[in-house]
C-alpha cells in the first residue's frame, strides 16, 4: 500500500514538473526586441504585423501595415489564426508590450514563429518612430 501511494506522488511529481518545463519552454518560445531591431524586421516583406491593442488604440494610430486583432477578444486567437499565415513570421505589438507578450505566447503555443516589440508602441514613438491614423 505504502509504495502504491509513493508511485501515485512521484508520478504527479513528474506531471507537474513536465508541465512546469513545457510553460518555461513557451516563455522563451518567442523573441522580444526593441524598437530599432522590430522595425528591421518588419522591414521584411514575409513578416506579418500583427497589432493586438483595441479598435480605438489602433485608431488613434498604428504601425504602418499593420493588422488589427484585438488580444482581449476571447476567440483572439481563432481570429488571429484566420488572418496570418503559419509559415511566415510574425511581429507583434500593442501599447506596453504586456499584451502583445501574451498574445506571442498564445500563437506559439498554435506553431507560429513570434516577434514581440518589447515596449510596444510606447518605446517605439520613445525611439522616435511614426505611427499612422
Amino acid at each position: 500500500m505504502l509504495l502504491a501511494i509513493v508511485c501515485l506522488i512521484a508520478v504527479s511529481c513528474a506531471r507537474f514538473f513536465s508541465k512546469g518545463a513545457s510553460n518555461a519552454q513557451l516563455l522563451t518560445a518567442f523573441s522580444n526586441v526593441n524598437a530599432d531591431e522590430f522595425q528591421t524586421l518588419i522591414s521584411d516583406p514575409n513578416v506579418q504585423l500583427l497589432d493586438v491593442r483595441t479598435q480605438e488604440e489602433f485608431d488613434e494610430g498604428h504601425i504602418a501595415g499593420a493588422t488589427l486583432v484585438d488580444a482581449n477578444d476571447s476567440d483572439f486567437v481563432q481570429k488571429a489564426m484566420a488572418v496570418l499565415d503559419k509559415q511566415r513570421p510574425v511581429a507583434v505589438y500593442c501599447r506596453s508590450g504586456r499584451r502583445s507578450a501574451r498574445a506571442a505566447m498564445q500563437l506559439c503555443e498554435q506553431g507560429y514563429h513570434v516577434t514581440n516589440l518589447s515596449g510596444g508602441v510606447i518605446a517605439w514613438q520613445d525611439a522616435g518612430k511614426a505611427l499612422i491614423r
